[in-house]
């Protein structure tokens, strides 16, 4: 069992900012995300388009912010824990006990749910044969390239994911890429590149055409595509890789009998806390009366949340605000205190 002061669910921006604002307290956490890596809907849905409203900030990306937050988070040393779902949360007297899909177990008297609109999951292949191989021969991201080193690759999709997969395989790997449209919708550059690729013949390029069938025994051995002209293809591969985009879902936030509005969290603007003590809902996945779904109320929101996780996480401690300008203790958990000197 893993214990901590703050469970965080959710590894988006107001997610990451929690980090600090609990790592100047003092307070440890332990955050767990359904994605591969940090940035939420900034880094899945608009890594590269301006965001103009973060103060002090006049422009910046979601892939640069979501760097930013992490570099500004680095001295609490936080662990991820990516590609987990909150399965479970029970209650054990002033606790929390939380239990992810990957058989994990948490303990803390807070959570904090930042999740955005819910989990991300990939959308899936549509063949129902798909299913069976899943994590072992088709994947929906991709955790370690070496993995597929010295294999034909199938891909599939049309933006920036499928795009970046294939040029970055390509250099070990048989590509095919596979996209049901003429036209890619990923970054101008790579589609430059992943065109000299395919005159030089590095890269096999399919459009527009979709997957009718999967080949198998044990493992996949080639698969069908049907051209819009409705021409037929089989071609060999050992792995699918398919990036068809990303659904939210709420998921089992639904089950924690929490207060909802639609598909939001109610909570109280003194704390943000729901109807359930100890359990905090910030960012986009929680409202109340004004409620802006905008990063920079989701800041705001967990400043007040973690001073009530410090209230619970140190009952015998009294909370005393300090300016990060002047507090000698926050410059030591920043581990500043030779700038200081």
């Amino acid at each position: 069992m893993i214990k901590t002061d703050v469970i965080i669910i959710g590894a988006g921006p107001v997610g990451l900012f929690a980090v600090h604002q609990l790592g100047i307290k003092g307070l440890k956490a332990e955050v767990i995300d359904n994605l591969d890596k940090a940035g939420g809907q900034c880094i899945e849905l608009y890594p590269d388009k301006p965001i103009y409203d973060i103060p002090a900030i006049p422009e910046c990306t979601g892939k640069e912010l979501t760097e930013n937050l992490l570099k500004q988070i680095k001295p609490f040393k936080t662990n991820f824990h990516y590609n987990e779902r909150v399965n479970e949360v029970t209650q054990d007297k002033e606790n929390w006990i939380v239990k992810t899909n990957k058989n994990k177990t948490f303990c803390a008297p807070n959570i904090m749910i930042a999740g955005g609109v819910g989990s991300f999951e990939p959308r899936k292949l549509s063949l129902k044969e798909a299913e069976k191989f899943e994590g072992k021969n088709i994947f929906y991201s991709v955790a370690n390239k070496d993995f597929f080193k010295n294999k034909k690759i199938c891909i599939f999709g049309g933006g920036d994911s499928a795009l970046d997969w294939a040029l970055e395989l390509s250099k070990t790997s048989k590509i095919t890429l596979i996209h049901r449209r003429n036209e890619f919708r990923g970054a101008p550059h790579t589609l430059s590149e992943i065109k000299k690729l395919e005159k030089n013949k590095k890269i096999s390029i399919k459009t527009p055409c979709q997957l009718t069938k999967i080949d198998s025994d044990k493992n996949i051995k080639s698969i069908e595509i049907k051209h819009d002209n409705g021409k037929t293809e089989n071609i060999e591969t050992d792995f699918i890789l398919s990036f068809f985009g990303l659904i939210m879902k709420l998921g089992p936030i639904a089950e924690w009998g929490l207060n909802m509005d639609k598909k939001t969290i109610l909570v109280n603007t003194d704390n943000f806390q729901t109807n359930k003590s100890g359990i905090f809902a910030v960012g986009d996945i929680c409202t109340y009366p004004g409620k802006l779904k905008l990063i920079l109320s989701g800041f705001h929101e967990v400043a007040l949340a973690s001073v009530e996780c410090f209230k619970r996480a140190r009952p015998n401690e009294k909370y005393r605000f300090e300016f990060t300008t002047a507090s000698k203790s926050i410059h030591k958990r920043l581990g500043l205190e030779k700038k200081d000197d």
